[in-house]
């Protein structure tokens, strides 16, 4: 059975697996906050802990809340990022929801589940009109999206070219 668990030291070892492997893939680590380097791992929990309290925030940043998406061993399978408000960067090309798959466990169905997952703790955050986004040349994340009931808006073209397709989810 897949769950969202908030960021633990008790999942270490797991993360660090998920992390490693993401590294070595030399992908773009999507959503952001994978990009942060787990070496002082309490320290990224403790991180990850006070966006979503909204302490000590960059200015410009918003709350997040940041799940980990875990099997029944405890493998970290993917993580995402939920976004409590949209700023305006936000609403051009980020979205409130940023997800990500490990390599090696994509086109299994993961990714579907994960934001099925996601917008259940969105509408627990009171998100009722989700935006969530991504590359044209994503065709994976178009069809989780359009899986998950999204309904496409106009596009953003990024300052490089990069067409960013635009969906709204009703998560009432």
């Amino acid at each position: 059975m897949l769950c969202l668990v908030q960021p633990t030291m008790d999942l270490q070892k797991e993360y660090l697996s998920f992390y490693q492997e993401w590294v070595k893939s030399g992908e773009e680590m999507i959503p952001w906050v994978i990009q942060r380097d787990p070496s002082d791992f309490n320290k990224m929990v403790a991180f990850l802990e006070d966006n979503e309290k909204g302490i000590n925030l960059p200015d410009g940043w918003v709350p997040d809340s940041t799940y980990w998406l875990v099997n029944e061993e405890k493998r970290v399978l993917g993580v995402v990022n939920i976004r409590h408000q949209l700023t305006g960067p936000l609403l051009r090309s980020g979205g409130h929801i940023g997800y990500g798959i490990r390599p090696s466990e994509r086109r299994k169905g993961y990714a579907t589940k994960l934001l099925t997952l996601s917008l259940e703790k969105a509408r627990n955050l009171g998100i009722g009109h989700v935006l969530v986004v991504c590359d044209k040349t994503n065709t994976g994340s178009l069809k989780v999206i359009m899986k998950n009931g999204g309904v496409e808006d106009s596009d953003f073209v990024e300052d490089d070219g990069n067409i960013v397709k635009r969906f709204w989810i009703e998560n009432q």
